[in-house]
């Protein structure tokens, strides 16, 4: 039970590709990850009303299970691993099994009772869908690329400009459904439209940021830009006044505004008199580039926090 808040019982769930381990009121219990093992799931969690699952991001092996819960009316929190791991060796946990790993995800969760994730809507899933198989098409484009420039045979050279091609046509594809999808919703819309307003931002960048932040738009200025991962966080000790460094927050995000901070930095006037600002006071180029895009971010979560807010001309 969470010591604030008697009525809540997080439940510790261990995911892999074939298997969920559930660690529940102290007991451990081995299931299945697919249909029969979700109904049992659900069996054991309805009878304890106040049951909040906890588990790891595992990329992507927890989202059947995560539907299934938010179907059920369950809350569900999804942790990052390397949080979970710090947490387990704190208490001075060296081993690892899924058991182990079930029981700390209870123990995280009684001790820092983290915020249930809502769940998406079609529309909103769909869009993470599709934004997720771009970046995988292109990524595979950039290694044929790689590879291609190594071919002397006629016939690996000819099969390397037909997958080039088909991928370039399937990426087209996911850019035509992203379109269809953000104009056939009202609220997507809205927001790639507040958004496509900031010179830099475009269609590409839009939907990254729509698919992959959800809750832009929702945050605090700081909360923004820690998401991002282009936060800088100090590294001090005693006397010694060490670099600051970003870190974390979700990667897809930070490279769309990379890209975008690219091109604002040269055509918008704000972001770039700061840019130049910075690169005058000594700071190195790829410091003054993330600094304008932890500018960047805040700005679009301005912009669809506060509809009244219009972008200076």
């Amino acid at each position: 039970m969470s010591p604030n808040n008697p009525n809540i019982l997080y439940v510790g769930l261990d995911v892999a590709k074939l298997s969920l381990e559930l660690h529940l009121a102290g007991h451990s219990h081995s299931l299945t990850n697919e249909a029969k093992g979700h109904a049992k799931l659900l069996k054991h969690l309805r009878a304890h009303p106040g049951a909040h699952v906890v588990c790891e991001a595992t990329g992507g092996y927890e989202q059947p299970v995560v539907r299934v819960l938010h179907a059920a009316g369950i809350p569900i929190s999804i942790l990052e691993p390397g949080r979970v791991r710090h947490f387990a060796k704190a208490q001075g946990l060296r081993a690892k099994t899924d058991p182990i790993d079930a029981a700390v995800l209870t123990a995280y969760g009684m001790t820092f009772q983290p915020t249930a994730r809502p769940p998406a809507s079609p529309q909103q899933q769909q869009l993470a869908d599709l934004a997720t198989r771009r970046r995988q098409l292109i990524h595979t484009v950039v290694t044929e690329r790689n590879r291609a420039e190594h071919y002397t045979d006629p016939l690996c050279v000819r099969q390397a400009r037909q997958l080039h091609k088909a991928l370039k046509k399937q990426i087209e594809q996911c850019d035509q459904a992203i379109t269809q999808l953000i104009a056939a919703d009202a609220v997507l819309a809205h927001k790639a439209k507040r958004l496509n307003a900031i010179p830099g931002v475009g269609p590409v960048v839009a939907a990254t940021v729509l698919a992959e932040r959800p809750e832009l738009g929702q945050l605090t200025k700081r909360t923004a830009a820690a998401l991002a991962g282009v936060a800088p966080y100090n590294r001090d000790s005693g006397g010694q006044k060490g670099v600051r460094h970003i870190s974390g927050g979700r990667r897809p995000v930070r490279c769309a505004l990379y890209m975008a901070t690219l091109s604002a930095v040269r055509y918008d006037r704000i972001l770039k008199e700061f840019y130049l600002r910075l690169l005058a006071a000594g700071k190195k180029p790829l410091v003054a580039m993330t600094a304008c895009m932890r500018n960047l971010i805040i700005l679009m979560n301005h912009l669809l926090k506060n509809n009244d807010f219009q972008l200076a001309s």
